[in-house]
């Protein structure tokens, strides 16, 4: 059994710390200092005259904090499981603009986003968090209803293979990153909770799925091992 919404919320609680850093926050995560500032320079290309941020899984505010660098003084509304994380994220995100932060204590599959609210969407990972494919359907649906006309929006997560072994490579090179950063026993640490927690899906099921959902314009910034940073436009 995958845990349940109120496990991954106590996990979360419990790792605020962790997250509370820019450069080392996501560090079980490959190349995720660099997929930052990708989904940052890419948000500010192509809606360069956003005013409205939605950071859903927001964590400690990484992300946005990331992107007010590149787009100062946004409103930014910040969305996550765990309220001492969106504590954390409006400590942090408070000072860095002028605009109006939004903290909301929910998940994503529950929560009404409205239509033509935000100008960019940012969703690091979160998404594998996600069970049955109707599910990332609907999410995604709602990304794209959220946004306003030109928006666009940027994930950042673990992403599977639909080809067996390949996955079993994936998981071998990850593994073996694990091991460098730490020891083994950090590497079965990490993927205990990956197995108990997340339900990630291929890249391309992402991609086609944001084109289904009505993005017009869909690319990857990058990809390495079993990560990817990607996004769309709407137009």
């Amino acid at each position: 059994m995958k845990s349940t919404v109120d496990e991954i919320r106590q996990r979360f609680d419990a790792d605020v710390e962790r997250f509370s850093n820019l450069e080392t926050g996501q560090s079980a995560t490959v190349d995720a200092p660099l997929a930052m500032a990708l989904i940052a320079q890419a948000a500010a290309a192509t809606t360069p005259h956003a005013r409205h941020v939605l950071d859903v899984g927001c964590g400690a505010g990484n992300y946005t904090l990331k992107l007010l660098e590149r787009l100062p003084n946004l409103d930014a509304t910040l969305i996550d499981l765990s309220q001492p994380m969106l504590e954390r994220a409006r400590e942090r995100v408070g000072p860095a603009t002028t605009g109006r932060v939004t903290t909301i204590q929910s998940d994503i599959r529950e929560i009404e986003l409205g239509e033509g609210e935000f100008d960019i969407v940012l969703a690091a990972a979160v998404l594998h968090h996600l069970r049955a494919d109707d599910e990332w359907r609907a999410v995604f649906a709602a990304f794209h209803r959220a946004l306003r006309p030109g928006g666009s929006v940027w994930v950042f997560d673990l992403v599977e293979s639909s080809i067996a072994a390949i996955q079993q490579l994936m998981r071998q090179r990850y593994g073996d990153y694990l091991t460098r950063f730490k020891d083994e026993a950090y590497r079965d640490h990490v993927f205990a909770y990956i197995d108990k927690e997340d339900t990630p899906r291929p890249l391309l099921f992402q991609l086609d799925l944001l084109r289904q959902v009505g993005f017009a314009g869909v690319d990857v910034l990058h990809k390495s091992v079993c990560f990817a940073a990607f996004g769309a436009v709407k137009l």
